[in-house]
């Protein structure tokens, strides 16, 4: 085992007789198949929280990041209504890792390089993996940095192929503007990756022949997510004191 380590996330605990269903008919994957990747949208299609989804015998682990879990839960309460349903915060530790998966570990379903997830009631021990490396060499977004509330589209933030959506699954909140942007327009704006070459913050706009052309985010060595405009990234860019190119030079 490669290591294993308790991660800045939440894990709520849904129960009940109605618990796929309801989290069905709102989140943008399909429950009947867990583990699964999934995001809460608003009505208007952006995002709200991404997730991971999870069986634990007659209940539904949601493991979400801590700066979400809180709104997470109170809107989801929000949509529950009548249905037999309880949604509970848990003390549950998220860990993850590579290589051999210990019992009761489960592949994590956005990408095979993530490794493994589990959940524990203690914490595991901190490992020396560069989780940023591997989010940047498979465009893997991040909540707060490359997923914005209120702001990001998954369809913009690489979700597709991420299985973060399902197109077949029937509706669910914010699922008529995801379709529509899958369906019958071609994307100008999204995450890619990018080559950069000197200093630049994450966050840092970036210019392309002086006109803004997106904003730096996640950054390994010398390749980085970036926020792009597509019509104006193609060939050199600049981000604050780094040079960058689309695609990776």
């Amino acid at each position: 085992m490669q290591g294993e380590t308790a991660i800045d996330r939440k894990v709520l605990r849904i129960t009940g007789t109605d618990r796929v269903k309801f989290l069905q008919g709102l989140v943008s994957n399909d429950v009947a198949r867990l583990p699964a990747y999934a995001a809460l949208l608003t009505p208007q299609g952006k995002y709200l929280a991404d997730f991971i989804l999870s069986v634990a015998g007659d209940a539904i682990l949601l493991d979400v990041h801590a700066d979400l879990a809180a709104g997470l839960f109170q809107r989801l309460s929000m949509y529950r209504l009548r249905s037999d349903v309880r949604i509970e915060a848990t003390e549950l530790h998220v860990l993850r890792g590579l290589g051999p998966a210990p019992d009761g570990a489960f592949a994590d379903p956005r990408h095979p390089a993530l490794g493994w997830r589990a959940y524990s009631d203690s914490a595991g021990t901190e490992p020396a993996i560069d989780w940023d490396a591997i989010r940047v060499a498979h465009l893997i977004p991040q909540a707060g940095i490359e997923l914005i509330p209120n702001e990001t589209y998954i369809l913009e933030a690489n979700f597709e192929a991420l299985n973060g959506v399902d197109f077949r699954k029937g509706c669910y909140v914010g699922q008529e503007v995801t379709a529509r942007m899958k369906h019958k327009t071609t994307l100008r704006k999204g995450l890619a990756q990018v080559s950069a070459s000197g200093a630049a913050e994450p966050g840092t706009g970036i210019t392309a022949d002086g006109k803004p052309a997106g904003t730096l985010l996640t950054r390994s060595g010398d390749r980085a997510i970036a926020y792009l405009r597509f019509d104006r990234a193609g060939g050199a860019l600049r981000a604050g004191g780094a040079d960058l190119r689309y695609p990776p030079a």
